[in-house]
Formats: structure tokens, C-alpha cells, sequence
């Protein structure tokens, strides 16, 4: 059975973002007194009496809001309320009842869902401030009196949402799902990627740089495979980080680079490869995670007989520690090419993850010394013993040798090209770990 979906909604800047991190248990939602903060849905798992479920997380409700952002948080709000089991409505005592609130009450009522009204700000332990009983006019049944920054009441409003979860399998399901980050600097067209990968609008897209603040985890079955796409918020250069927000969206980039298997690396075909675009690739690229250049908005680009050659030769020689990875020019708008994604990754995965037998490794190491002598320095010559692979994602290889000085950097690249021709590592960084053999080990 699929988990169960907790939806907290509520008008901006209620604390919702501050609950959602305190059940989540870390800090995943961004925080900040500025309504509008949290623009997409987040989401997170909660473990309560031994019993799992999902979290989501929403941008505020402003019912009436004709703000173009406003407007499709009010839309998110509303998918995540479509797909949750529970909802969680969450209000201010400090500011009371408001028009707003009242138009959510009506809002929630219509999706005959249970409903658990929640009164954040309760700042005080002891008994229950005369304020919350103004929320019975809601009509939404008794408010519970929390305060989510101070973690007051919250094991209360936790067995309610146990008690209308109702019927739950916790059947522990290994996670097969690869893990997608798509990455890129603002306005690449990560969002419009995804939306249009997934045929529903699941996340916000707009023109407006830096819409999505937040890494937004979204699950995608289809014929090719599973996939969890993780959208992750544009990475800004540091000099263009005005906001404390955004400096920490840079931070929850990573962490999604962090969290992923692949990551799609989206590049403005018409911008082509900038230097923010080599920064977040080196951020990849040093994380040994998968990687697949996407240029996306080919379908701007005049184009001749040499032009795909030309463009991809380009990237390369902007991104030369990437050669490994695969490009695929696609257009977002028009939808071409774009499904031909899943097959790479599903082949970057695949080779990520690839373990070599040790005999084998061996085999080729030998082959490649036979071809090219290792370098030697004042007539003592580098020995290679053996080498042994020790991990997956990426494969990292040790290699055992009789002096490491001895074992030049380009020697080591002409390793590590040498089992690329052997083995498929197509579009995944390769880890070299070079060790002095001790005499007692000799």
C-alpha cells in the first residue's frame, strides 16, 4: 500500500514551514517571516507510534489573491489537498479568524476530507487561550492550541492524525526509485522539464528567476522504470545572492545533488555553457553522481549540417572533466527528444552502480601498463601490484603501488581512459585511490 499523504495548509506565513520541520525532524522547509516563502509543495516522512506517512508541505492560500505566484500556490495548495488522506489547517491565535481563514474553511470543507484545525502560537503552557475558542466559528470542529516553534502540543495533534489515517501498511518496500536531480542555473527550464515529463502541473513554472526555493521530490512510474525527479532551486553566483533565501536554496541544491543518483544538467542552448553552468557541474562532477547534459531550447537554434558537432564540441571543451557525460539536445516546449531521456538515465544509472571483478580489473590494468610503461624519476620506475575496486556510486578503484609520488596525474587519467574503453562508464565519474604498498604487505 502507498503511504498515507498529511497535506498542512493554511494562509501564508502561519507557521506552516515550522511544522513541517518539526515532524519532519530536520530542516527541509525554508523559514522565514515573509509571506510567500514556501512557493511549491515539499515533501518529507513522519514516523508517529510506529506508524509511517507522507508530509506535505504547501505554499499559503490567498483566496482572492490576483498575484500571478499567489495564484499558483493557491493551485498547489489545492493539488496537495487532492492527494492528501489528512489535512491539517493550520491558523495564527495571535491575529485570529480572518476572511482568508474562512475562505480555506470553505475550501476544505468541499473535499470531505478529515480535517484537523490547528491553532499555531500558543506560546504559553497551561491552560488553552481564550483566543482559539473564536476558531470554533470555522465550523471545522474543536481547535487544538499548538505552538509549532516552541514543539508545544504537538504530540496532541500527532495522535489525531494517527487516529484518521485510518487502515496503513508498514511493510518495509525497498527503494528501487532512481533518484533524479535536475540542476542548472535560474530560468534553465527545470520545472517545465519535469512538468512536462510528468503531463500534470506538479510544480510551479515561471518566467520569474528562482521560482522554485525549495527541492521538491516528485515520483514518476511509467514503462521505462521508477524515478523520484528532485527539482532543485536555480543556483545563483554568490554575487547575485541578495536574499538570505536564496543563499540557502544554493545550500538545498547541494544537498538534492547530495540525495540523487543522476543529475540532469539543464544548459540554455541559446546562453550555451556559462561559468555558473560549469560551477553547478563541478558540484555534480565532484559528488560522483551521474550525469546527463540536457540542452534544452534547441528548437531556437538555427542549425546547418555542422552545427550538432560544432555545439556539442563547444560544451565539451567548457566542461572538459565532463567528457564522460552524455548530451541530449531537447526542446521542453515542443516536448522533442524529451522522452528519450529515461533510456540514459536508466543506462547512467546502471553504470554508476557497475561493479568490476577484481581478475578482470586486474586484466585490463595489466594491459594498459603492457601498452604504456608507467614513468619512473631518477631511475627508480613506478610498479603498479594491483588494484581492487571498494565502491559503487561512483566506482572507485584502489590502486596498490611501490611509490605514490611515482604515480603522475596523467598517468592516472590514462588509467582511468583505459577502463573507460573496457567498461561502461558512460556518463559516470570514475574514483582512483592510489596507495604505497608497505614492505610487509610486498
Amino acid at each position: 500500500m502507498a503511504k498515507k499523504t498529511v497535506a498542512i495548509i493554511g494562509r501564508p506565513n502561519v507557521g506552516k514551514s515550522t511544522l513541517f520541520n518539526v515532524l519532519a525532524g530536520e530542516k527541509i522547509a525554508i523559514i522565514k517571516d515573509t509571506p510567500g516563502v514556501t512557493r511549491d509543495r515539499i515533501y518529507a516522512d513522519c514516523n508517529w507510534r510506529n506508524i509511517n506517512f507522507r508530509i506535505v508541505d504547501t505554499g499559503g492560500i490567498e483566496p482572492e489573491s490576483e498575484d500571478i505566484i499567489l495564484k499558483q500556490m493557491r493551485r498547489q495548495a489545492e493539488l496537495a489537498m487532492d492527494i492528501a488522506d489528512v489535512i491539517v489547517f493550520i491558523t495564527d491565535v495571535k491575529v485570529g479568524v480572518t476572511s482568508s481563514d474562512k475562505e480555506i474553511a470553505l475550501m476544505l470543507k468541499r473535499t470531505k476530507k478529515p480535517i484537523i484545525l490547528v491553532c499555531n502560537k500558543c506560546d504559553k503552557v497551561g491552560a488553552t487561550p481564550p483566543e482559539v475558542y473564536e476558531f470554533y466559528d470555522l465550523g471545522l470542529g474543536d481547535p487544538l492550541a499548538i505552538s509549532a516553534g516552541k514543539k508545544l502540543g504537538i504530540g496532541e495533534m500527532l495522535d489525531k492524525i494517527y487516529d484518521n489515517l485510518g487502515d496503513i501498511s508498514n511493510e518495509d518496500i525497498e527503494d528501487d526509485r532512481i533518484k533524479v536531480a535536475v540542476i542548472g542555473k535560474p530560468n534553465a527550464g527545470k520545472s517545465s522539464l519535469i512538468n512536462k515529463i510528468l503531463k500534470e502541473e506538479r510544480l510551479i513554472v515561471s518566467d520569474v528567476a528562482g521560482t522554485t526555493r525549495d527541492a521538491i521530490d516528485t515520483e514518476l512510474d511509467n514503462k521505462f522504470g521508477k524515478y523520484t525527479f528532485i527539482d532543485t532551486a536555480g543556483i545563483r553566483r554568490k554575487s547575485k545572492i541578495y536574499e538570505d533565501i536564496e543563499e540557502y536554496s544554493v545550500i538545498k541544491a547541494k544537498f538534492a545533488i547530495d540525495r540523487a543518483n543522476v543529475c540532469l544538467l539543464l544548459i540554455d542552448a541559446v546562453e550555451g555553457v556559462t561559468e555558473q553552468d560549469e560551477k553547478i557541474a563541478g558540484l555534480a562532477h565532484e559528488a560522483g553522481k551521474g550525469i546527463i547534459i540536457v540542452i534544452n531550447k534547441w528548437d531556437l537554434i538555427e542549425k546547418d549540417n555542422y552545427t550538432f558537432n560544432s555545439y556539442k564540441n563547444k560544451v565539451y571543451e567548457k566542461l572538459a572533466y565532463l567528457k564522460y557525460a552524455p548530451i541530449i539536445f531537447m526542446s521542453v516546449l515542443t516536448g522533442k527528444r524529451v522522452n528519450d531521456i529515461f533510456k540514459v538515465i536508466n543506462e547512467v544509472d546502471k553504470n554508476n552502480n557497475l561493479r568490476v571483478p577484481t581478475g578482470l580489473l586486474n586484466d585490463v590494468i595489466s594491459e594498459a601498463i603492457a601498452i604504456t610503461q608507467p614513468p619512473s624519476d631518477k631511475g627508480k620506475r613506478l610498479k603498479i601490484y594491483y588494484a581492487t575496486q571498494v565502491s559503487v556510486r561512483p566506482p572507485t578503484f584502489v590502486i596498490f603501488v611501490n611509490s605514490k609520488p611515482l604515480m603522475h596525474f596523467s598517468y592516472v587519467r590514462y588509467l582511468e581512459n583505459h577502463l573507460r574503453k573496457h567498461f561502461e562508464f558512460k556518463g559516470t565519474p570514475i574514483h582512483m585511490i592510489i596507495r604505497e604498498k608497505s614492505k610487509k604487505d610486498k
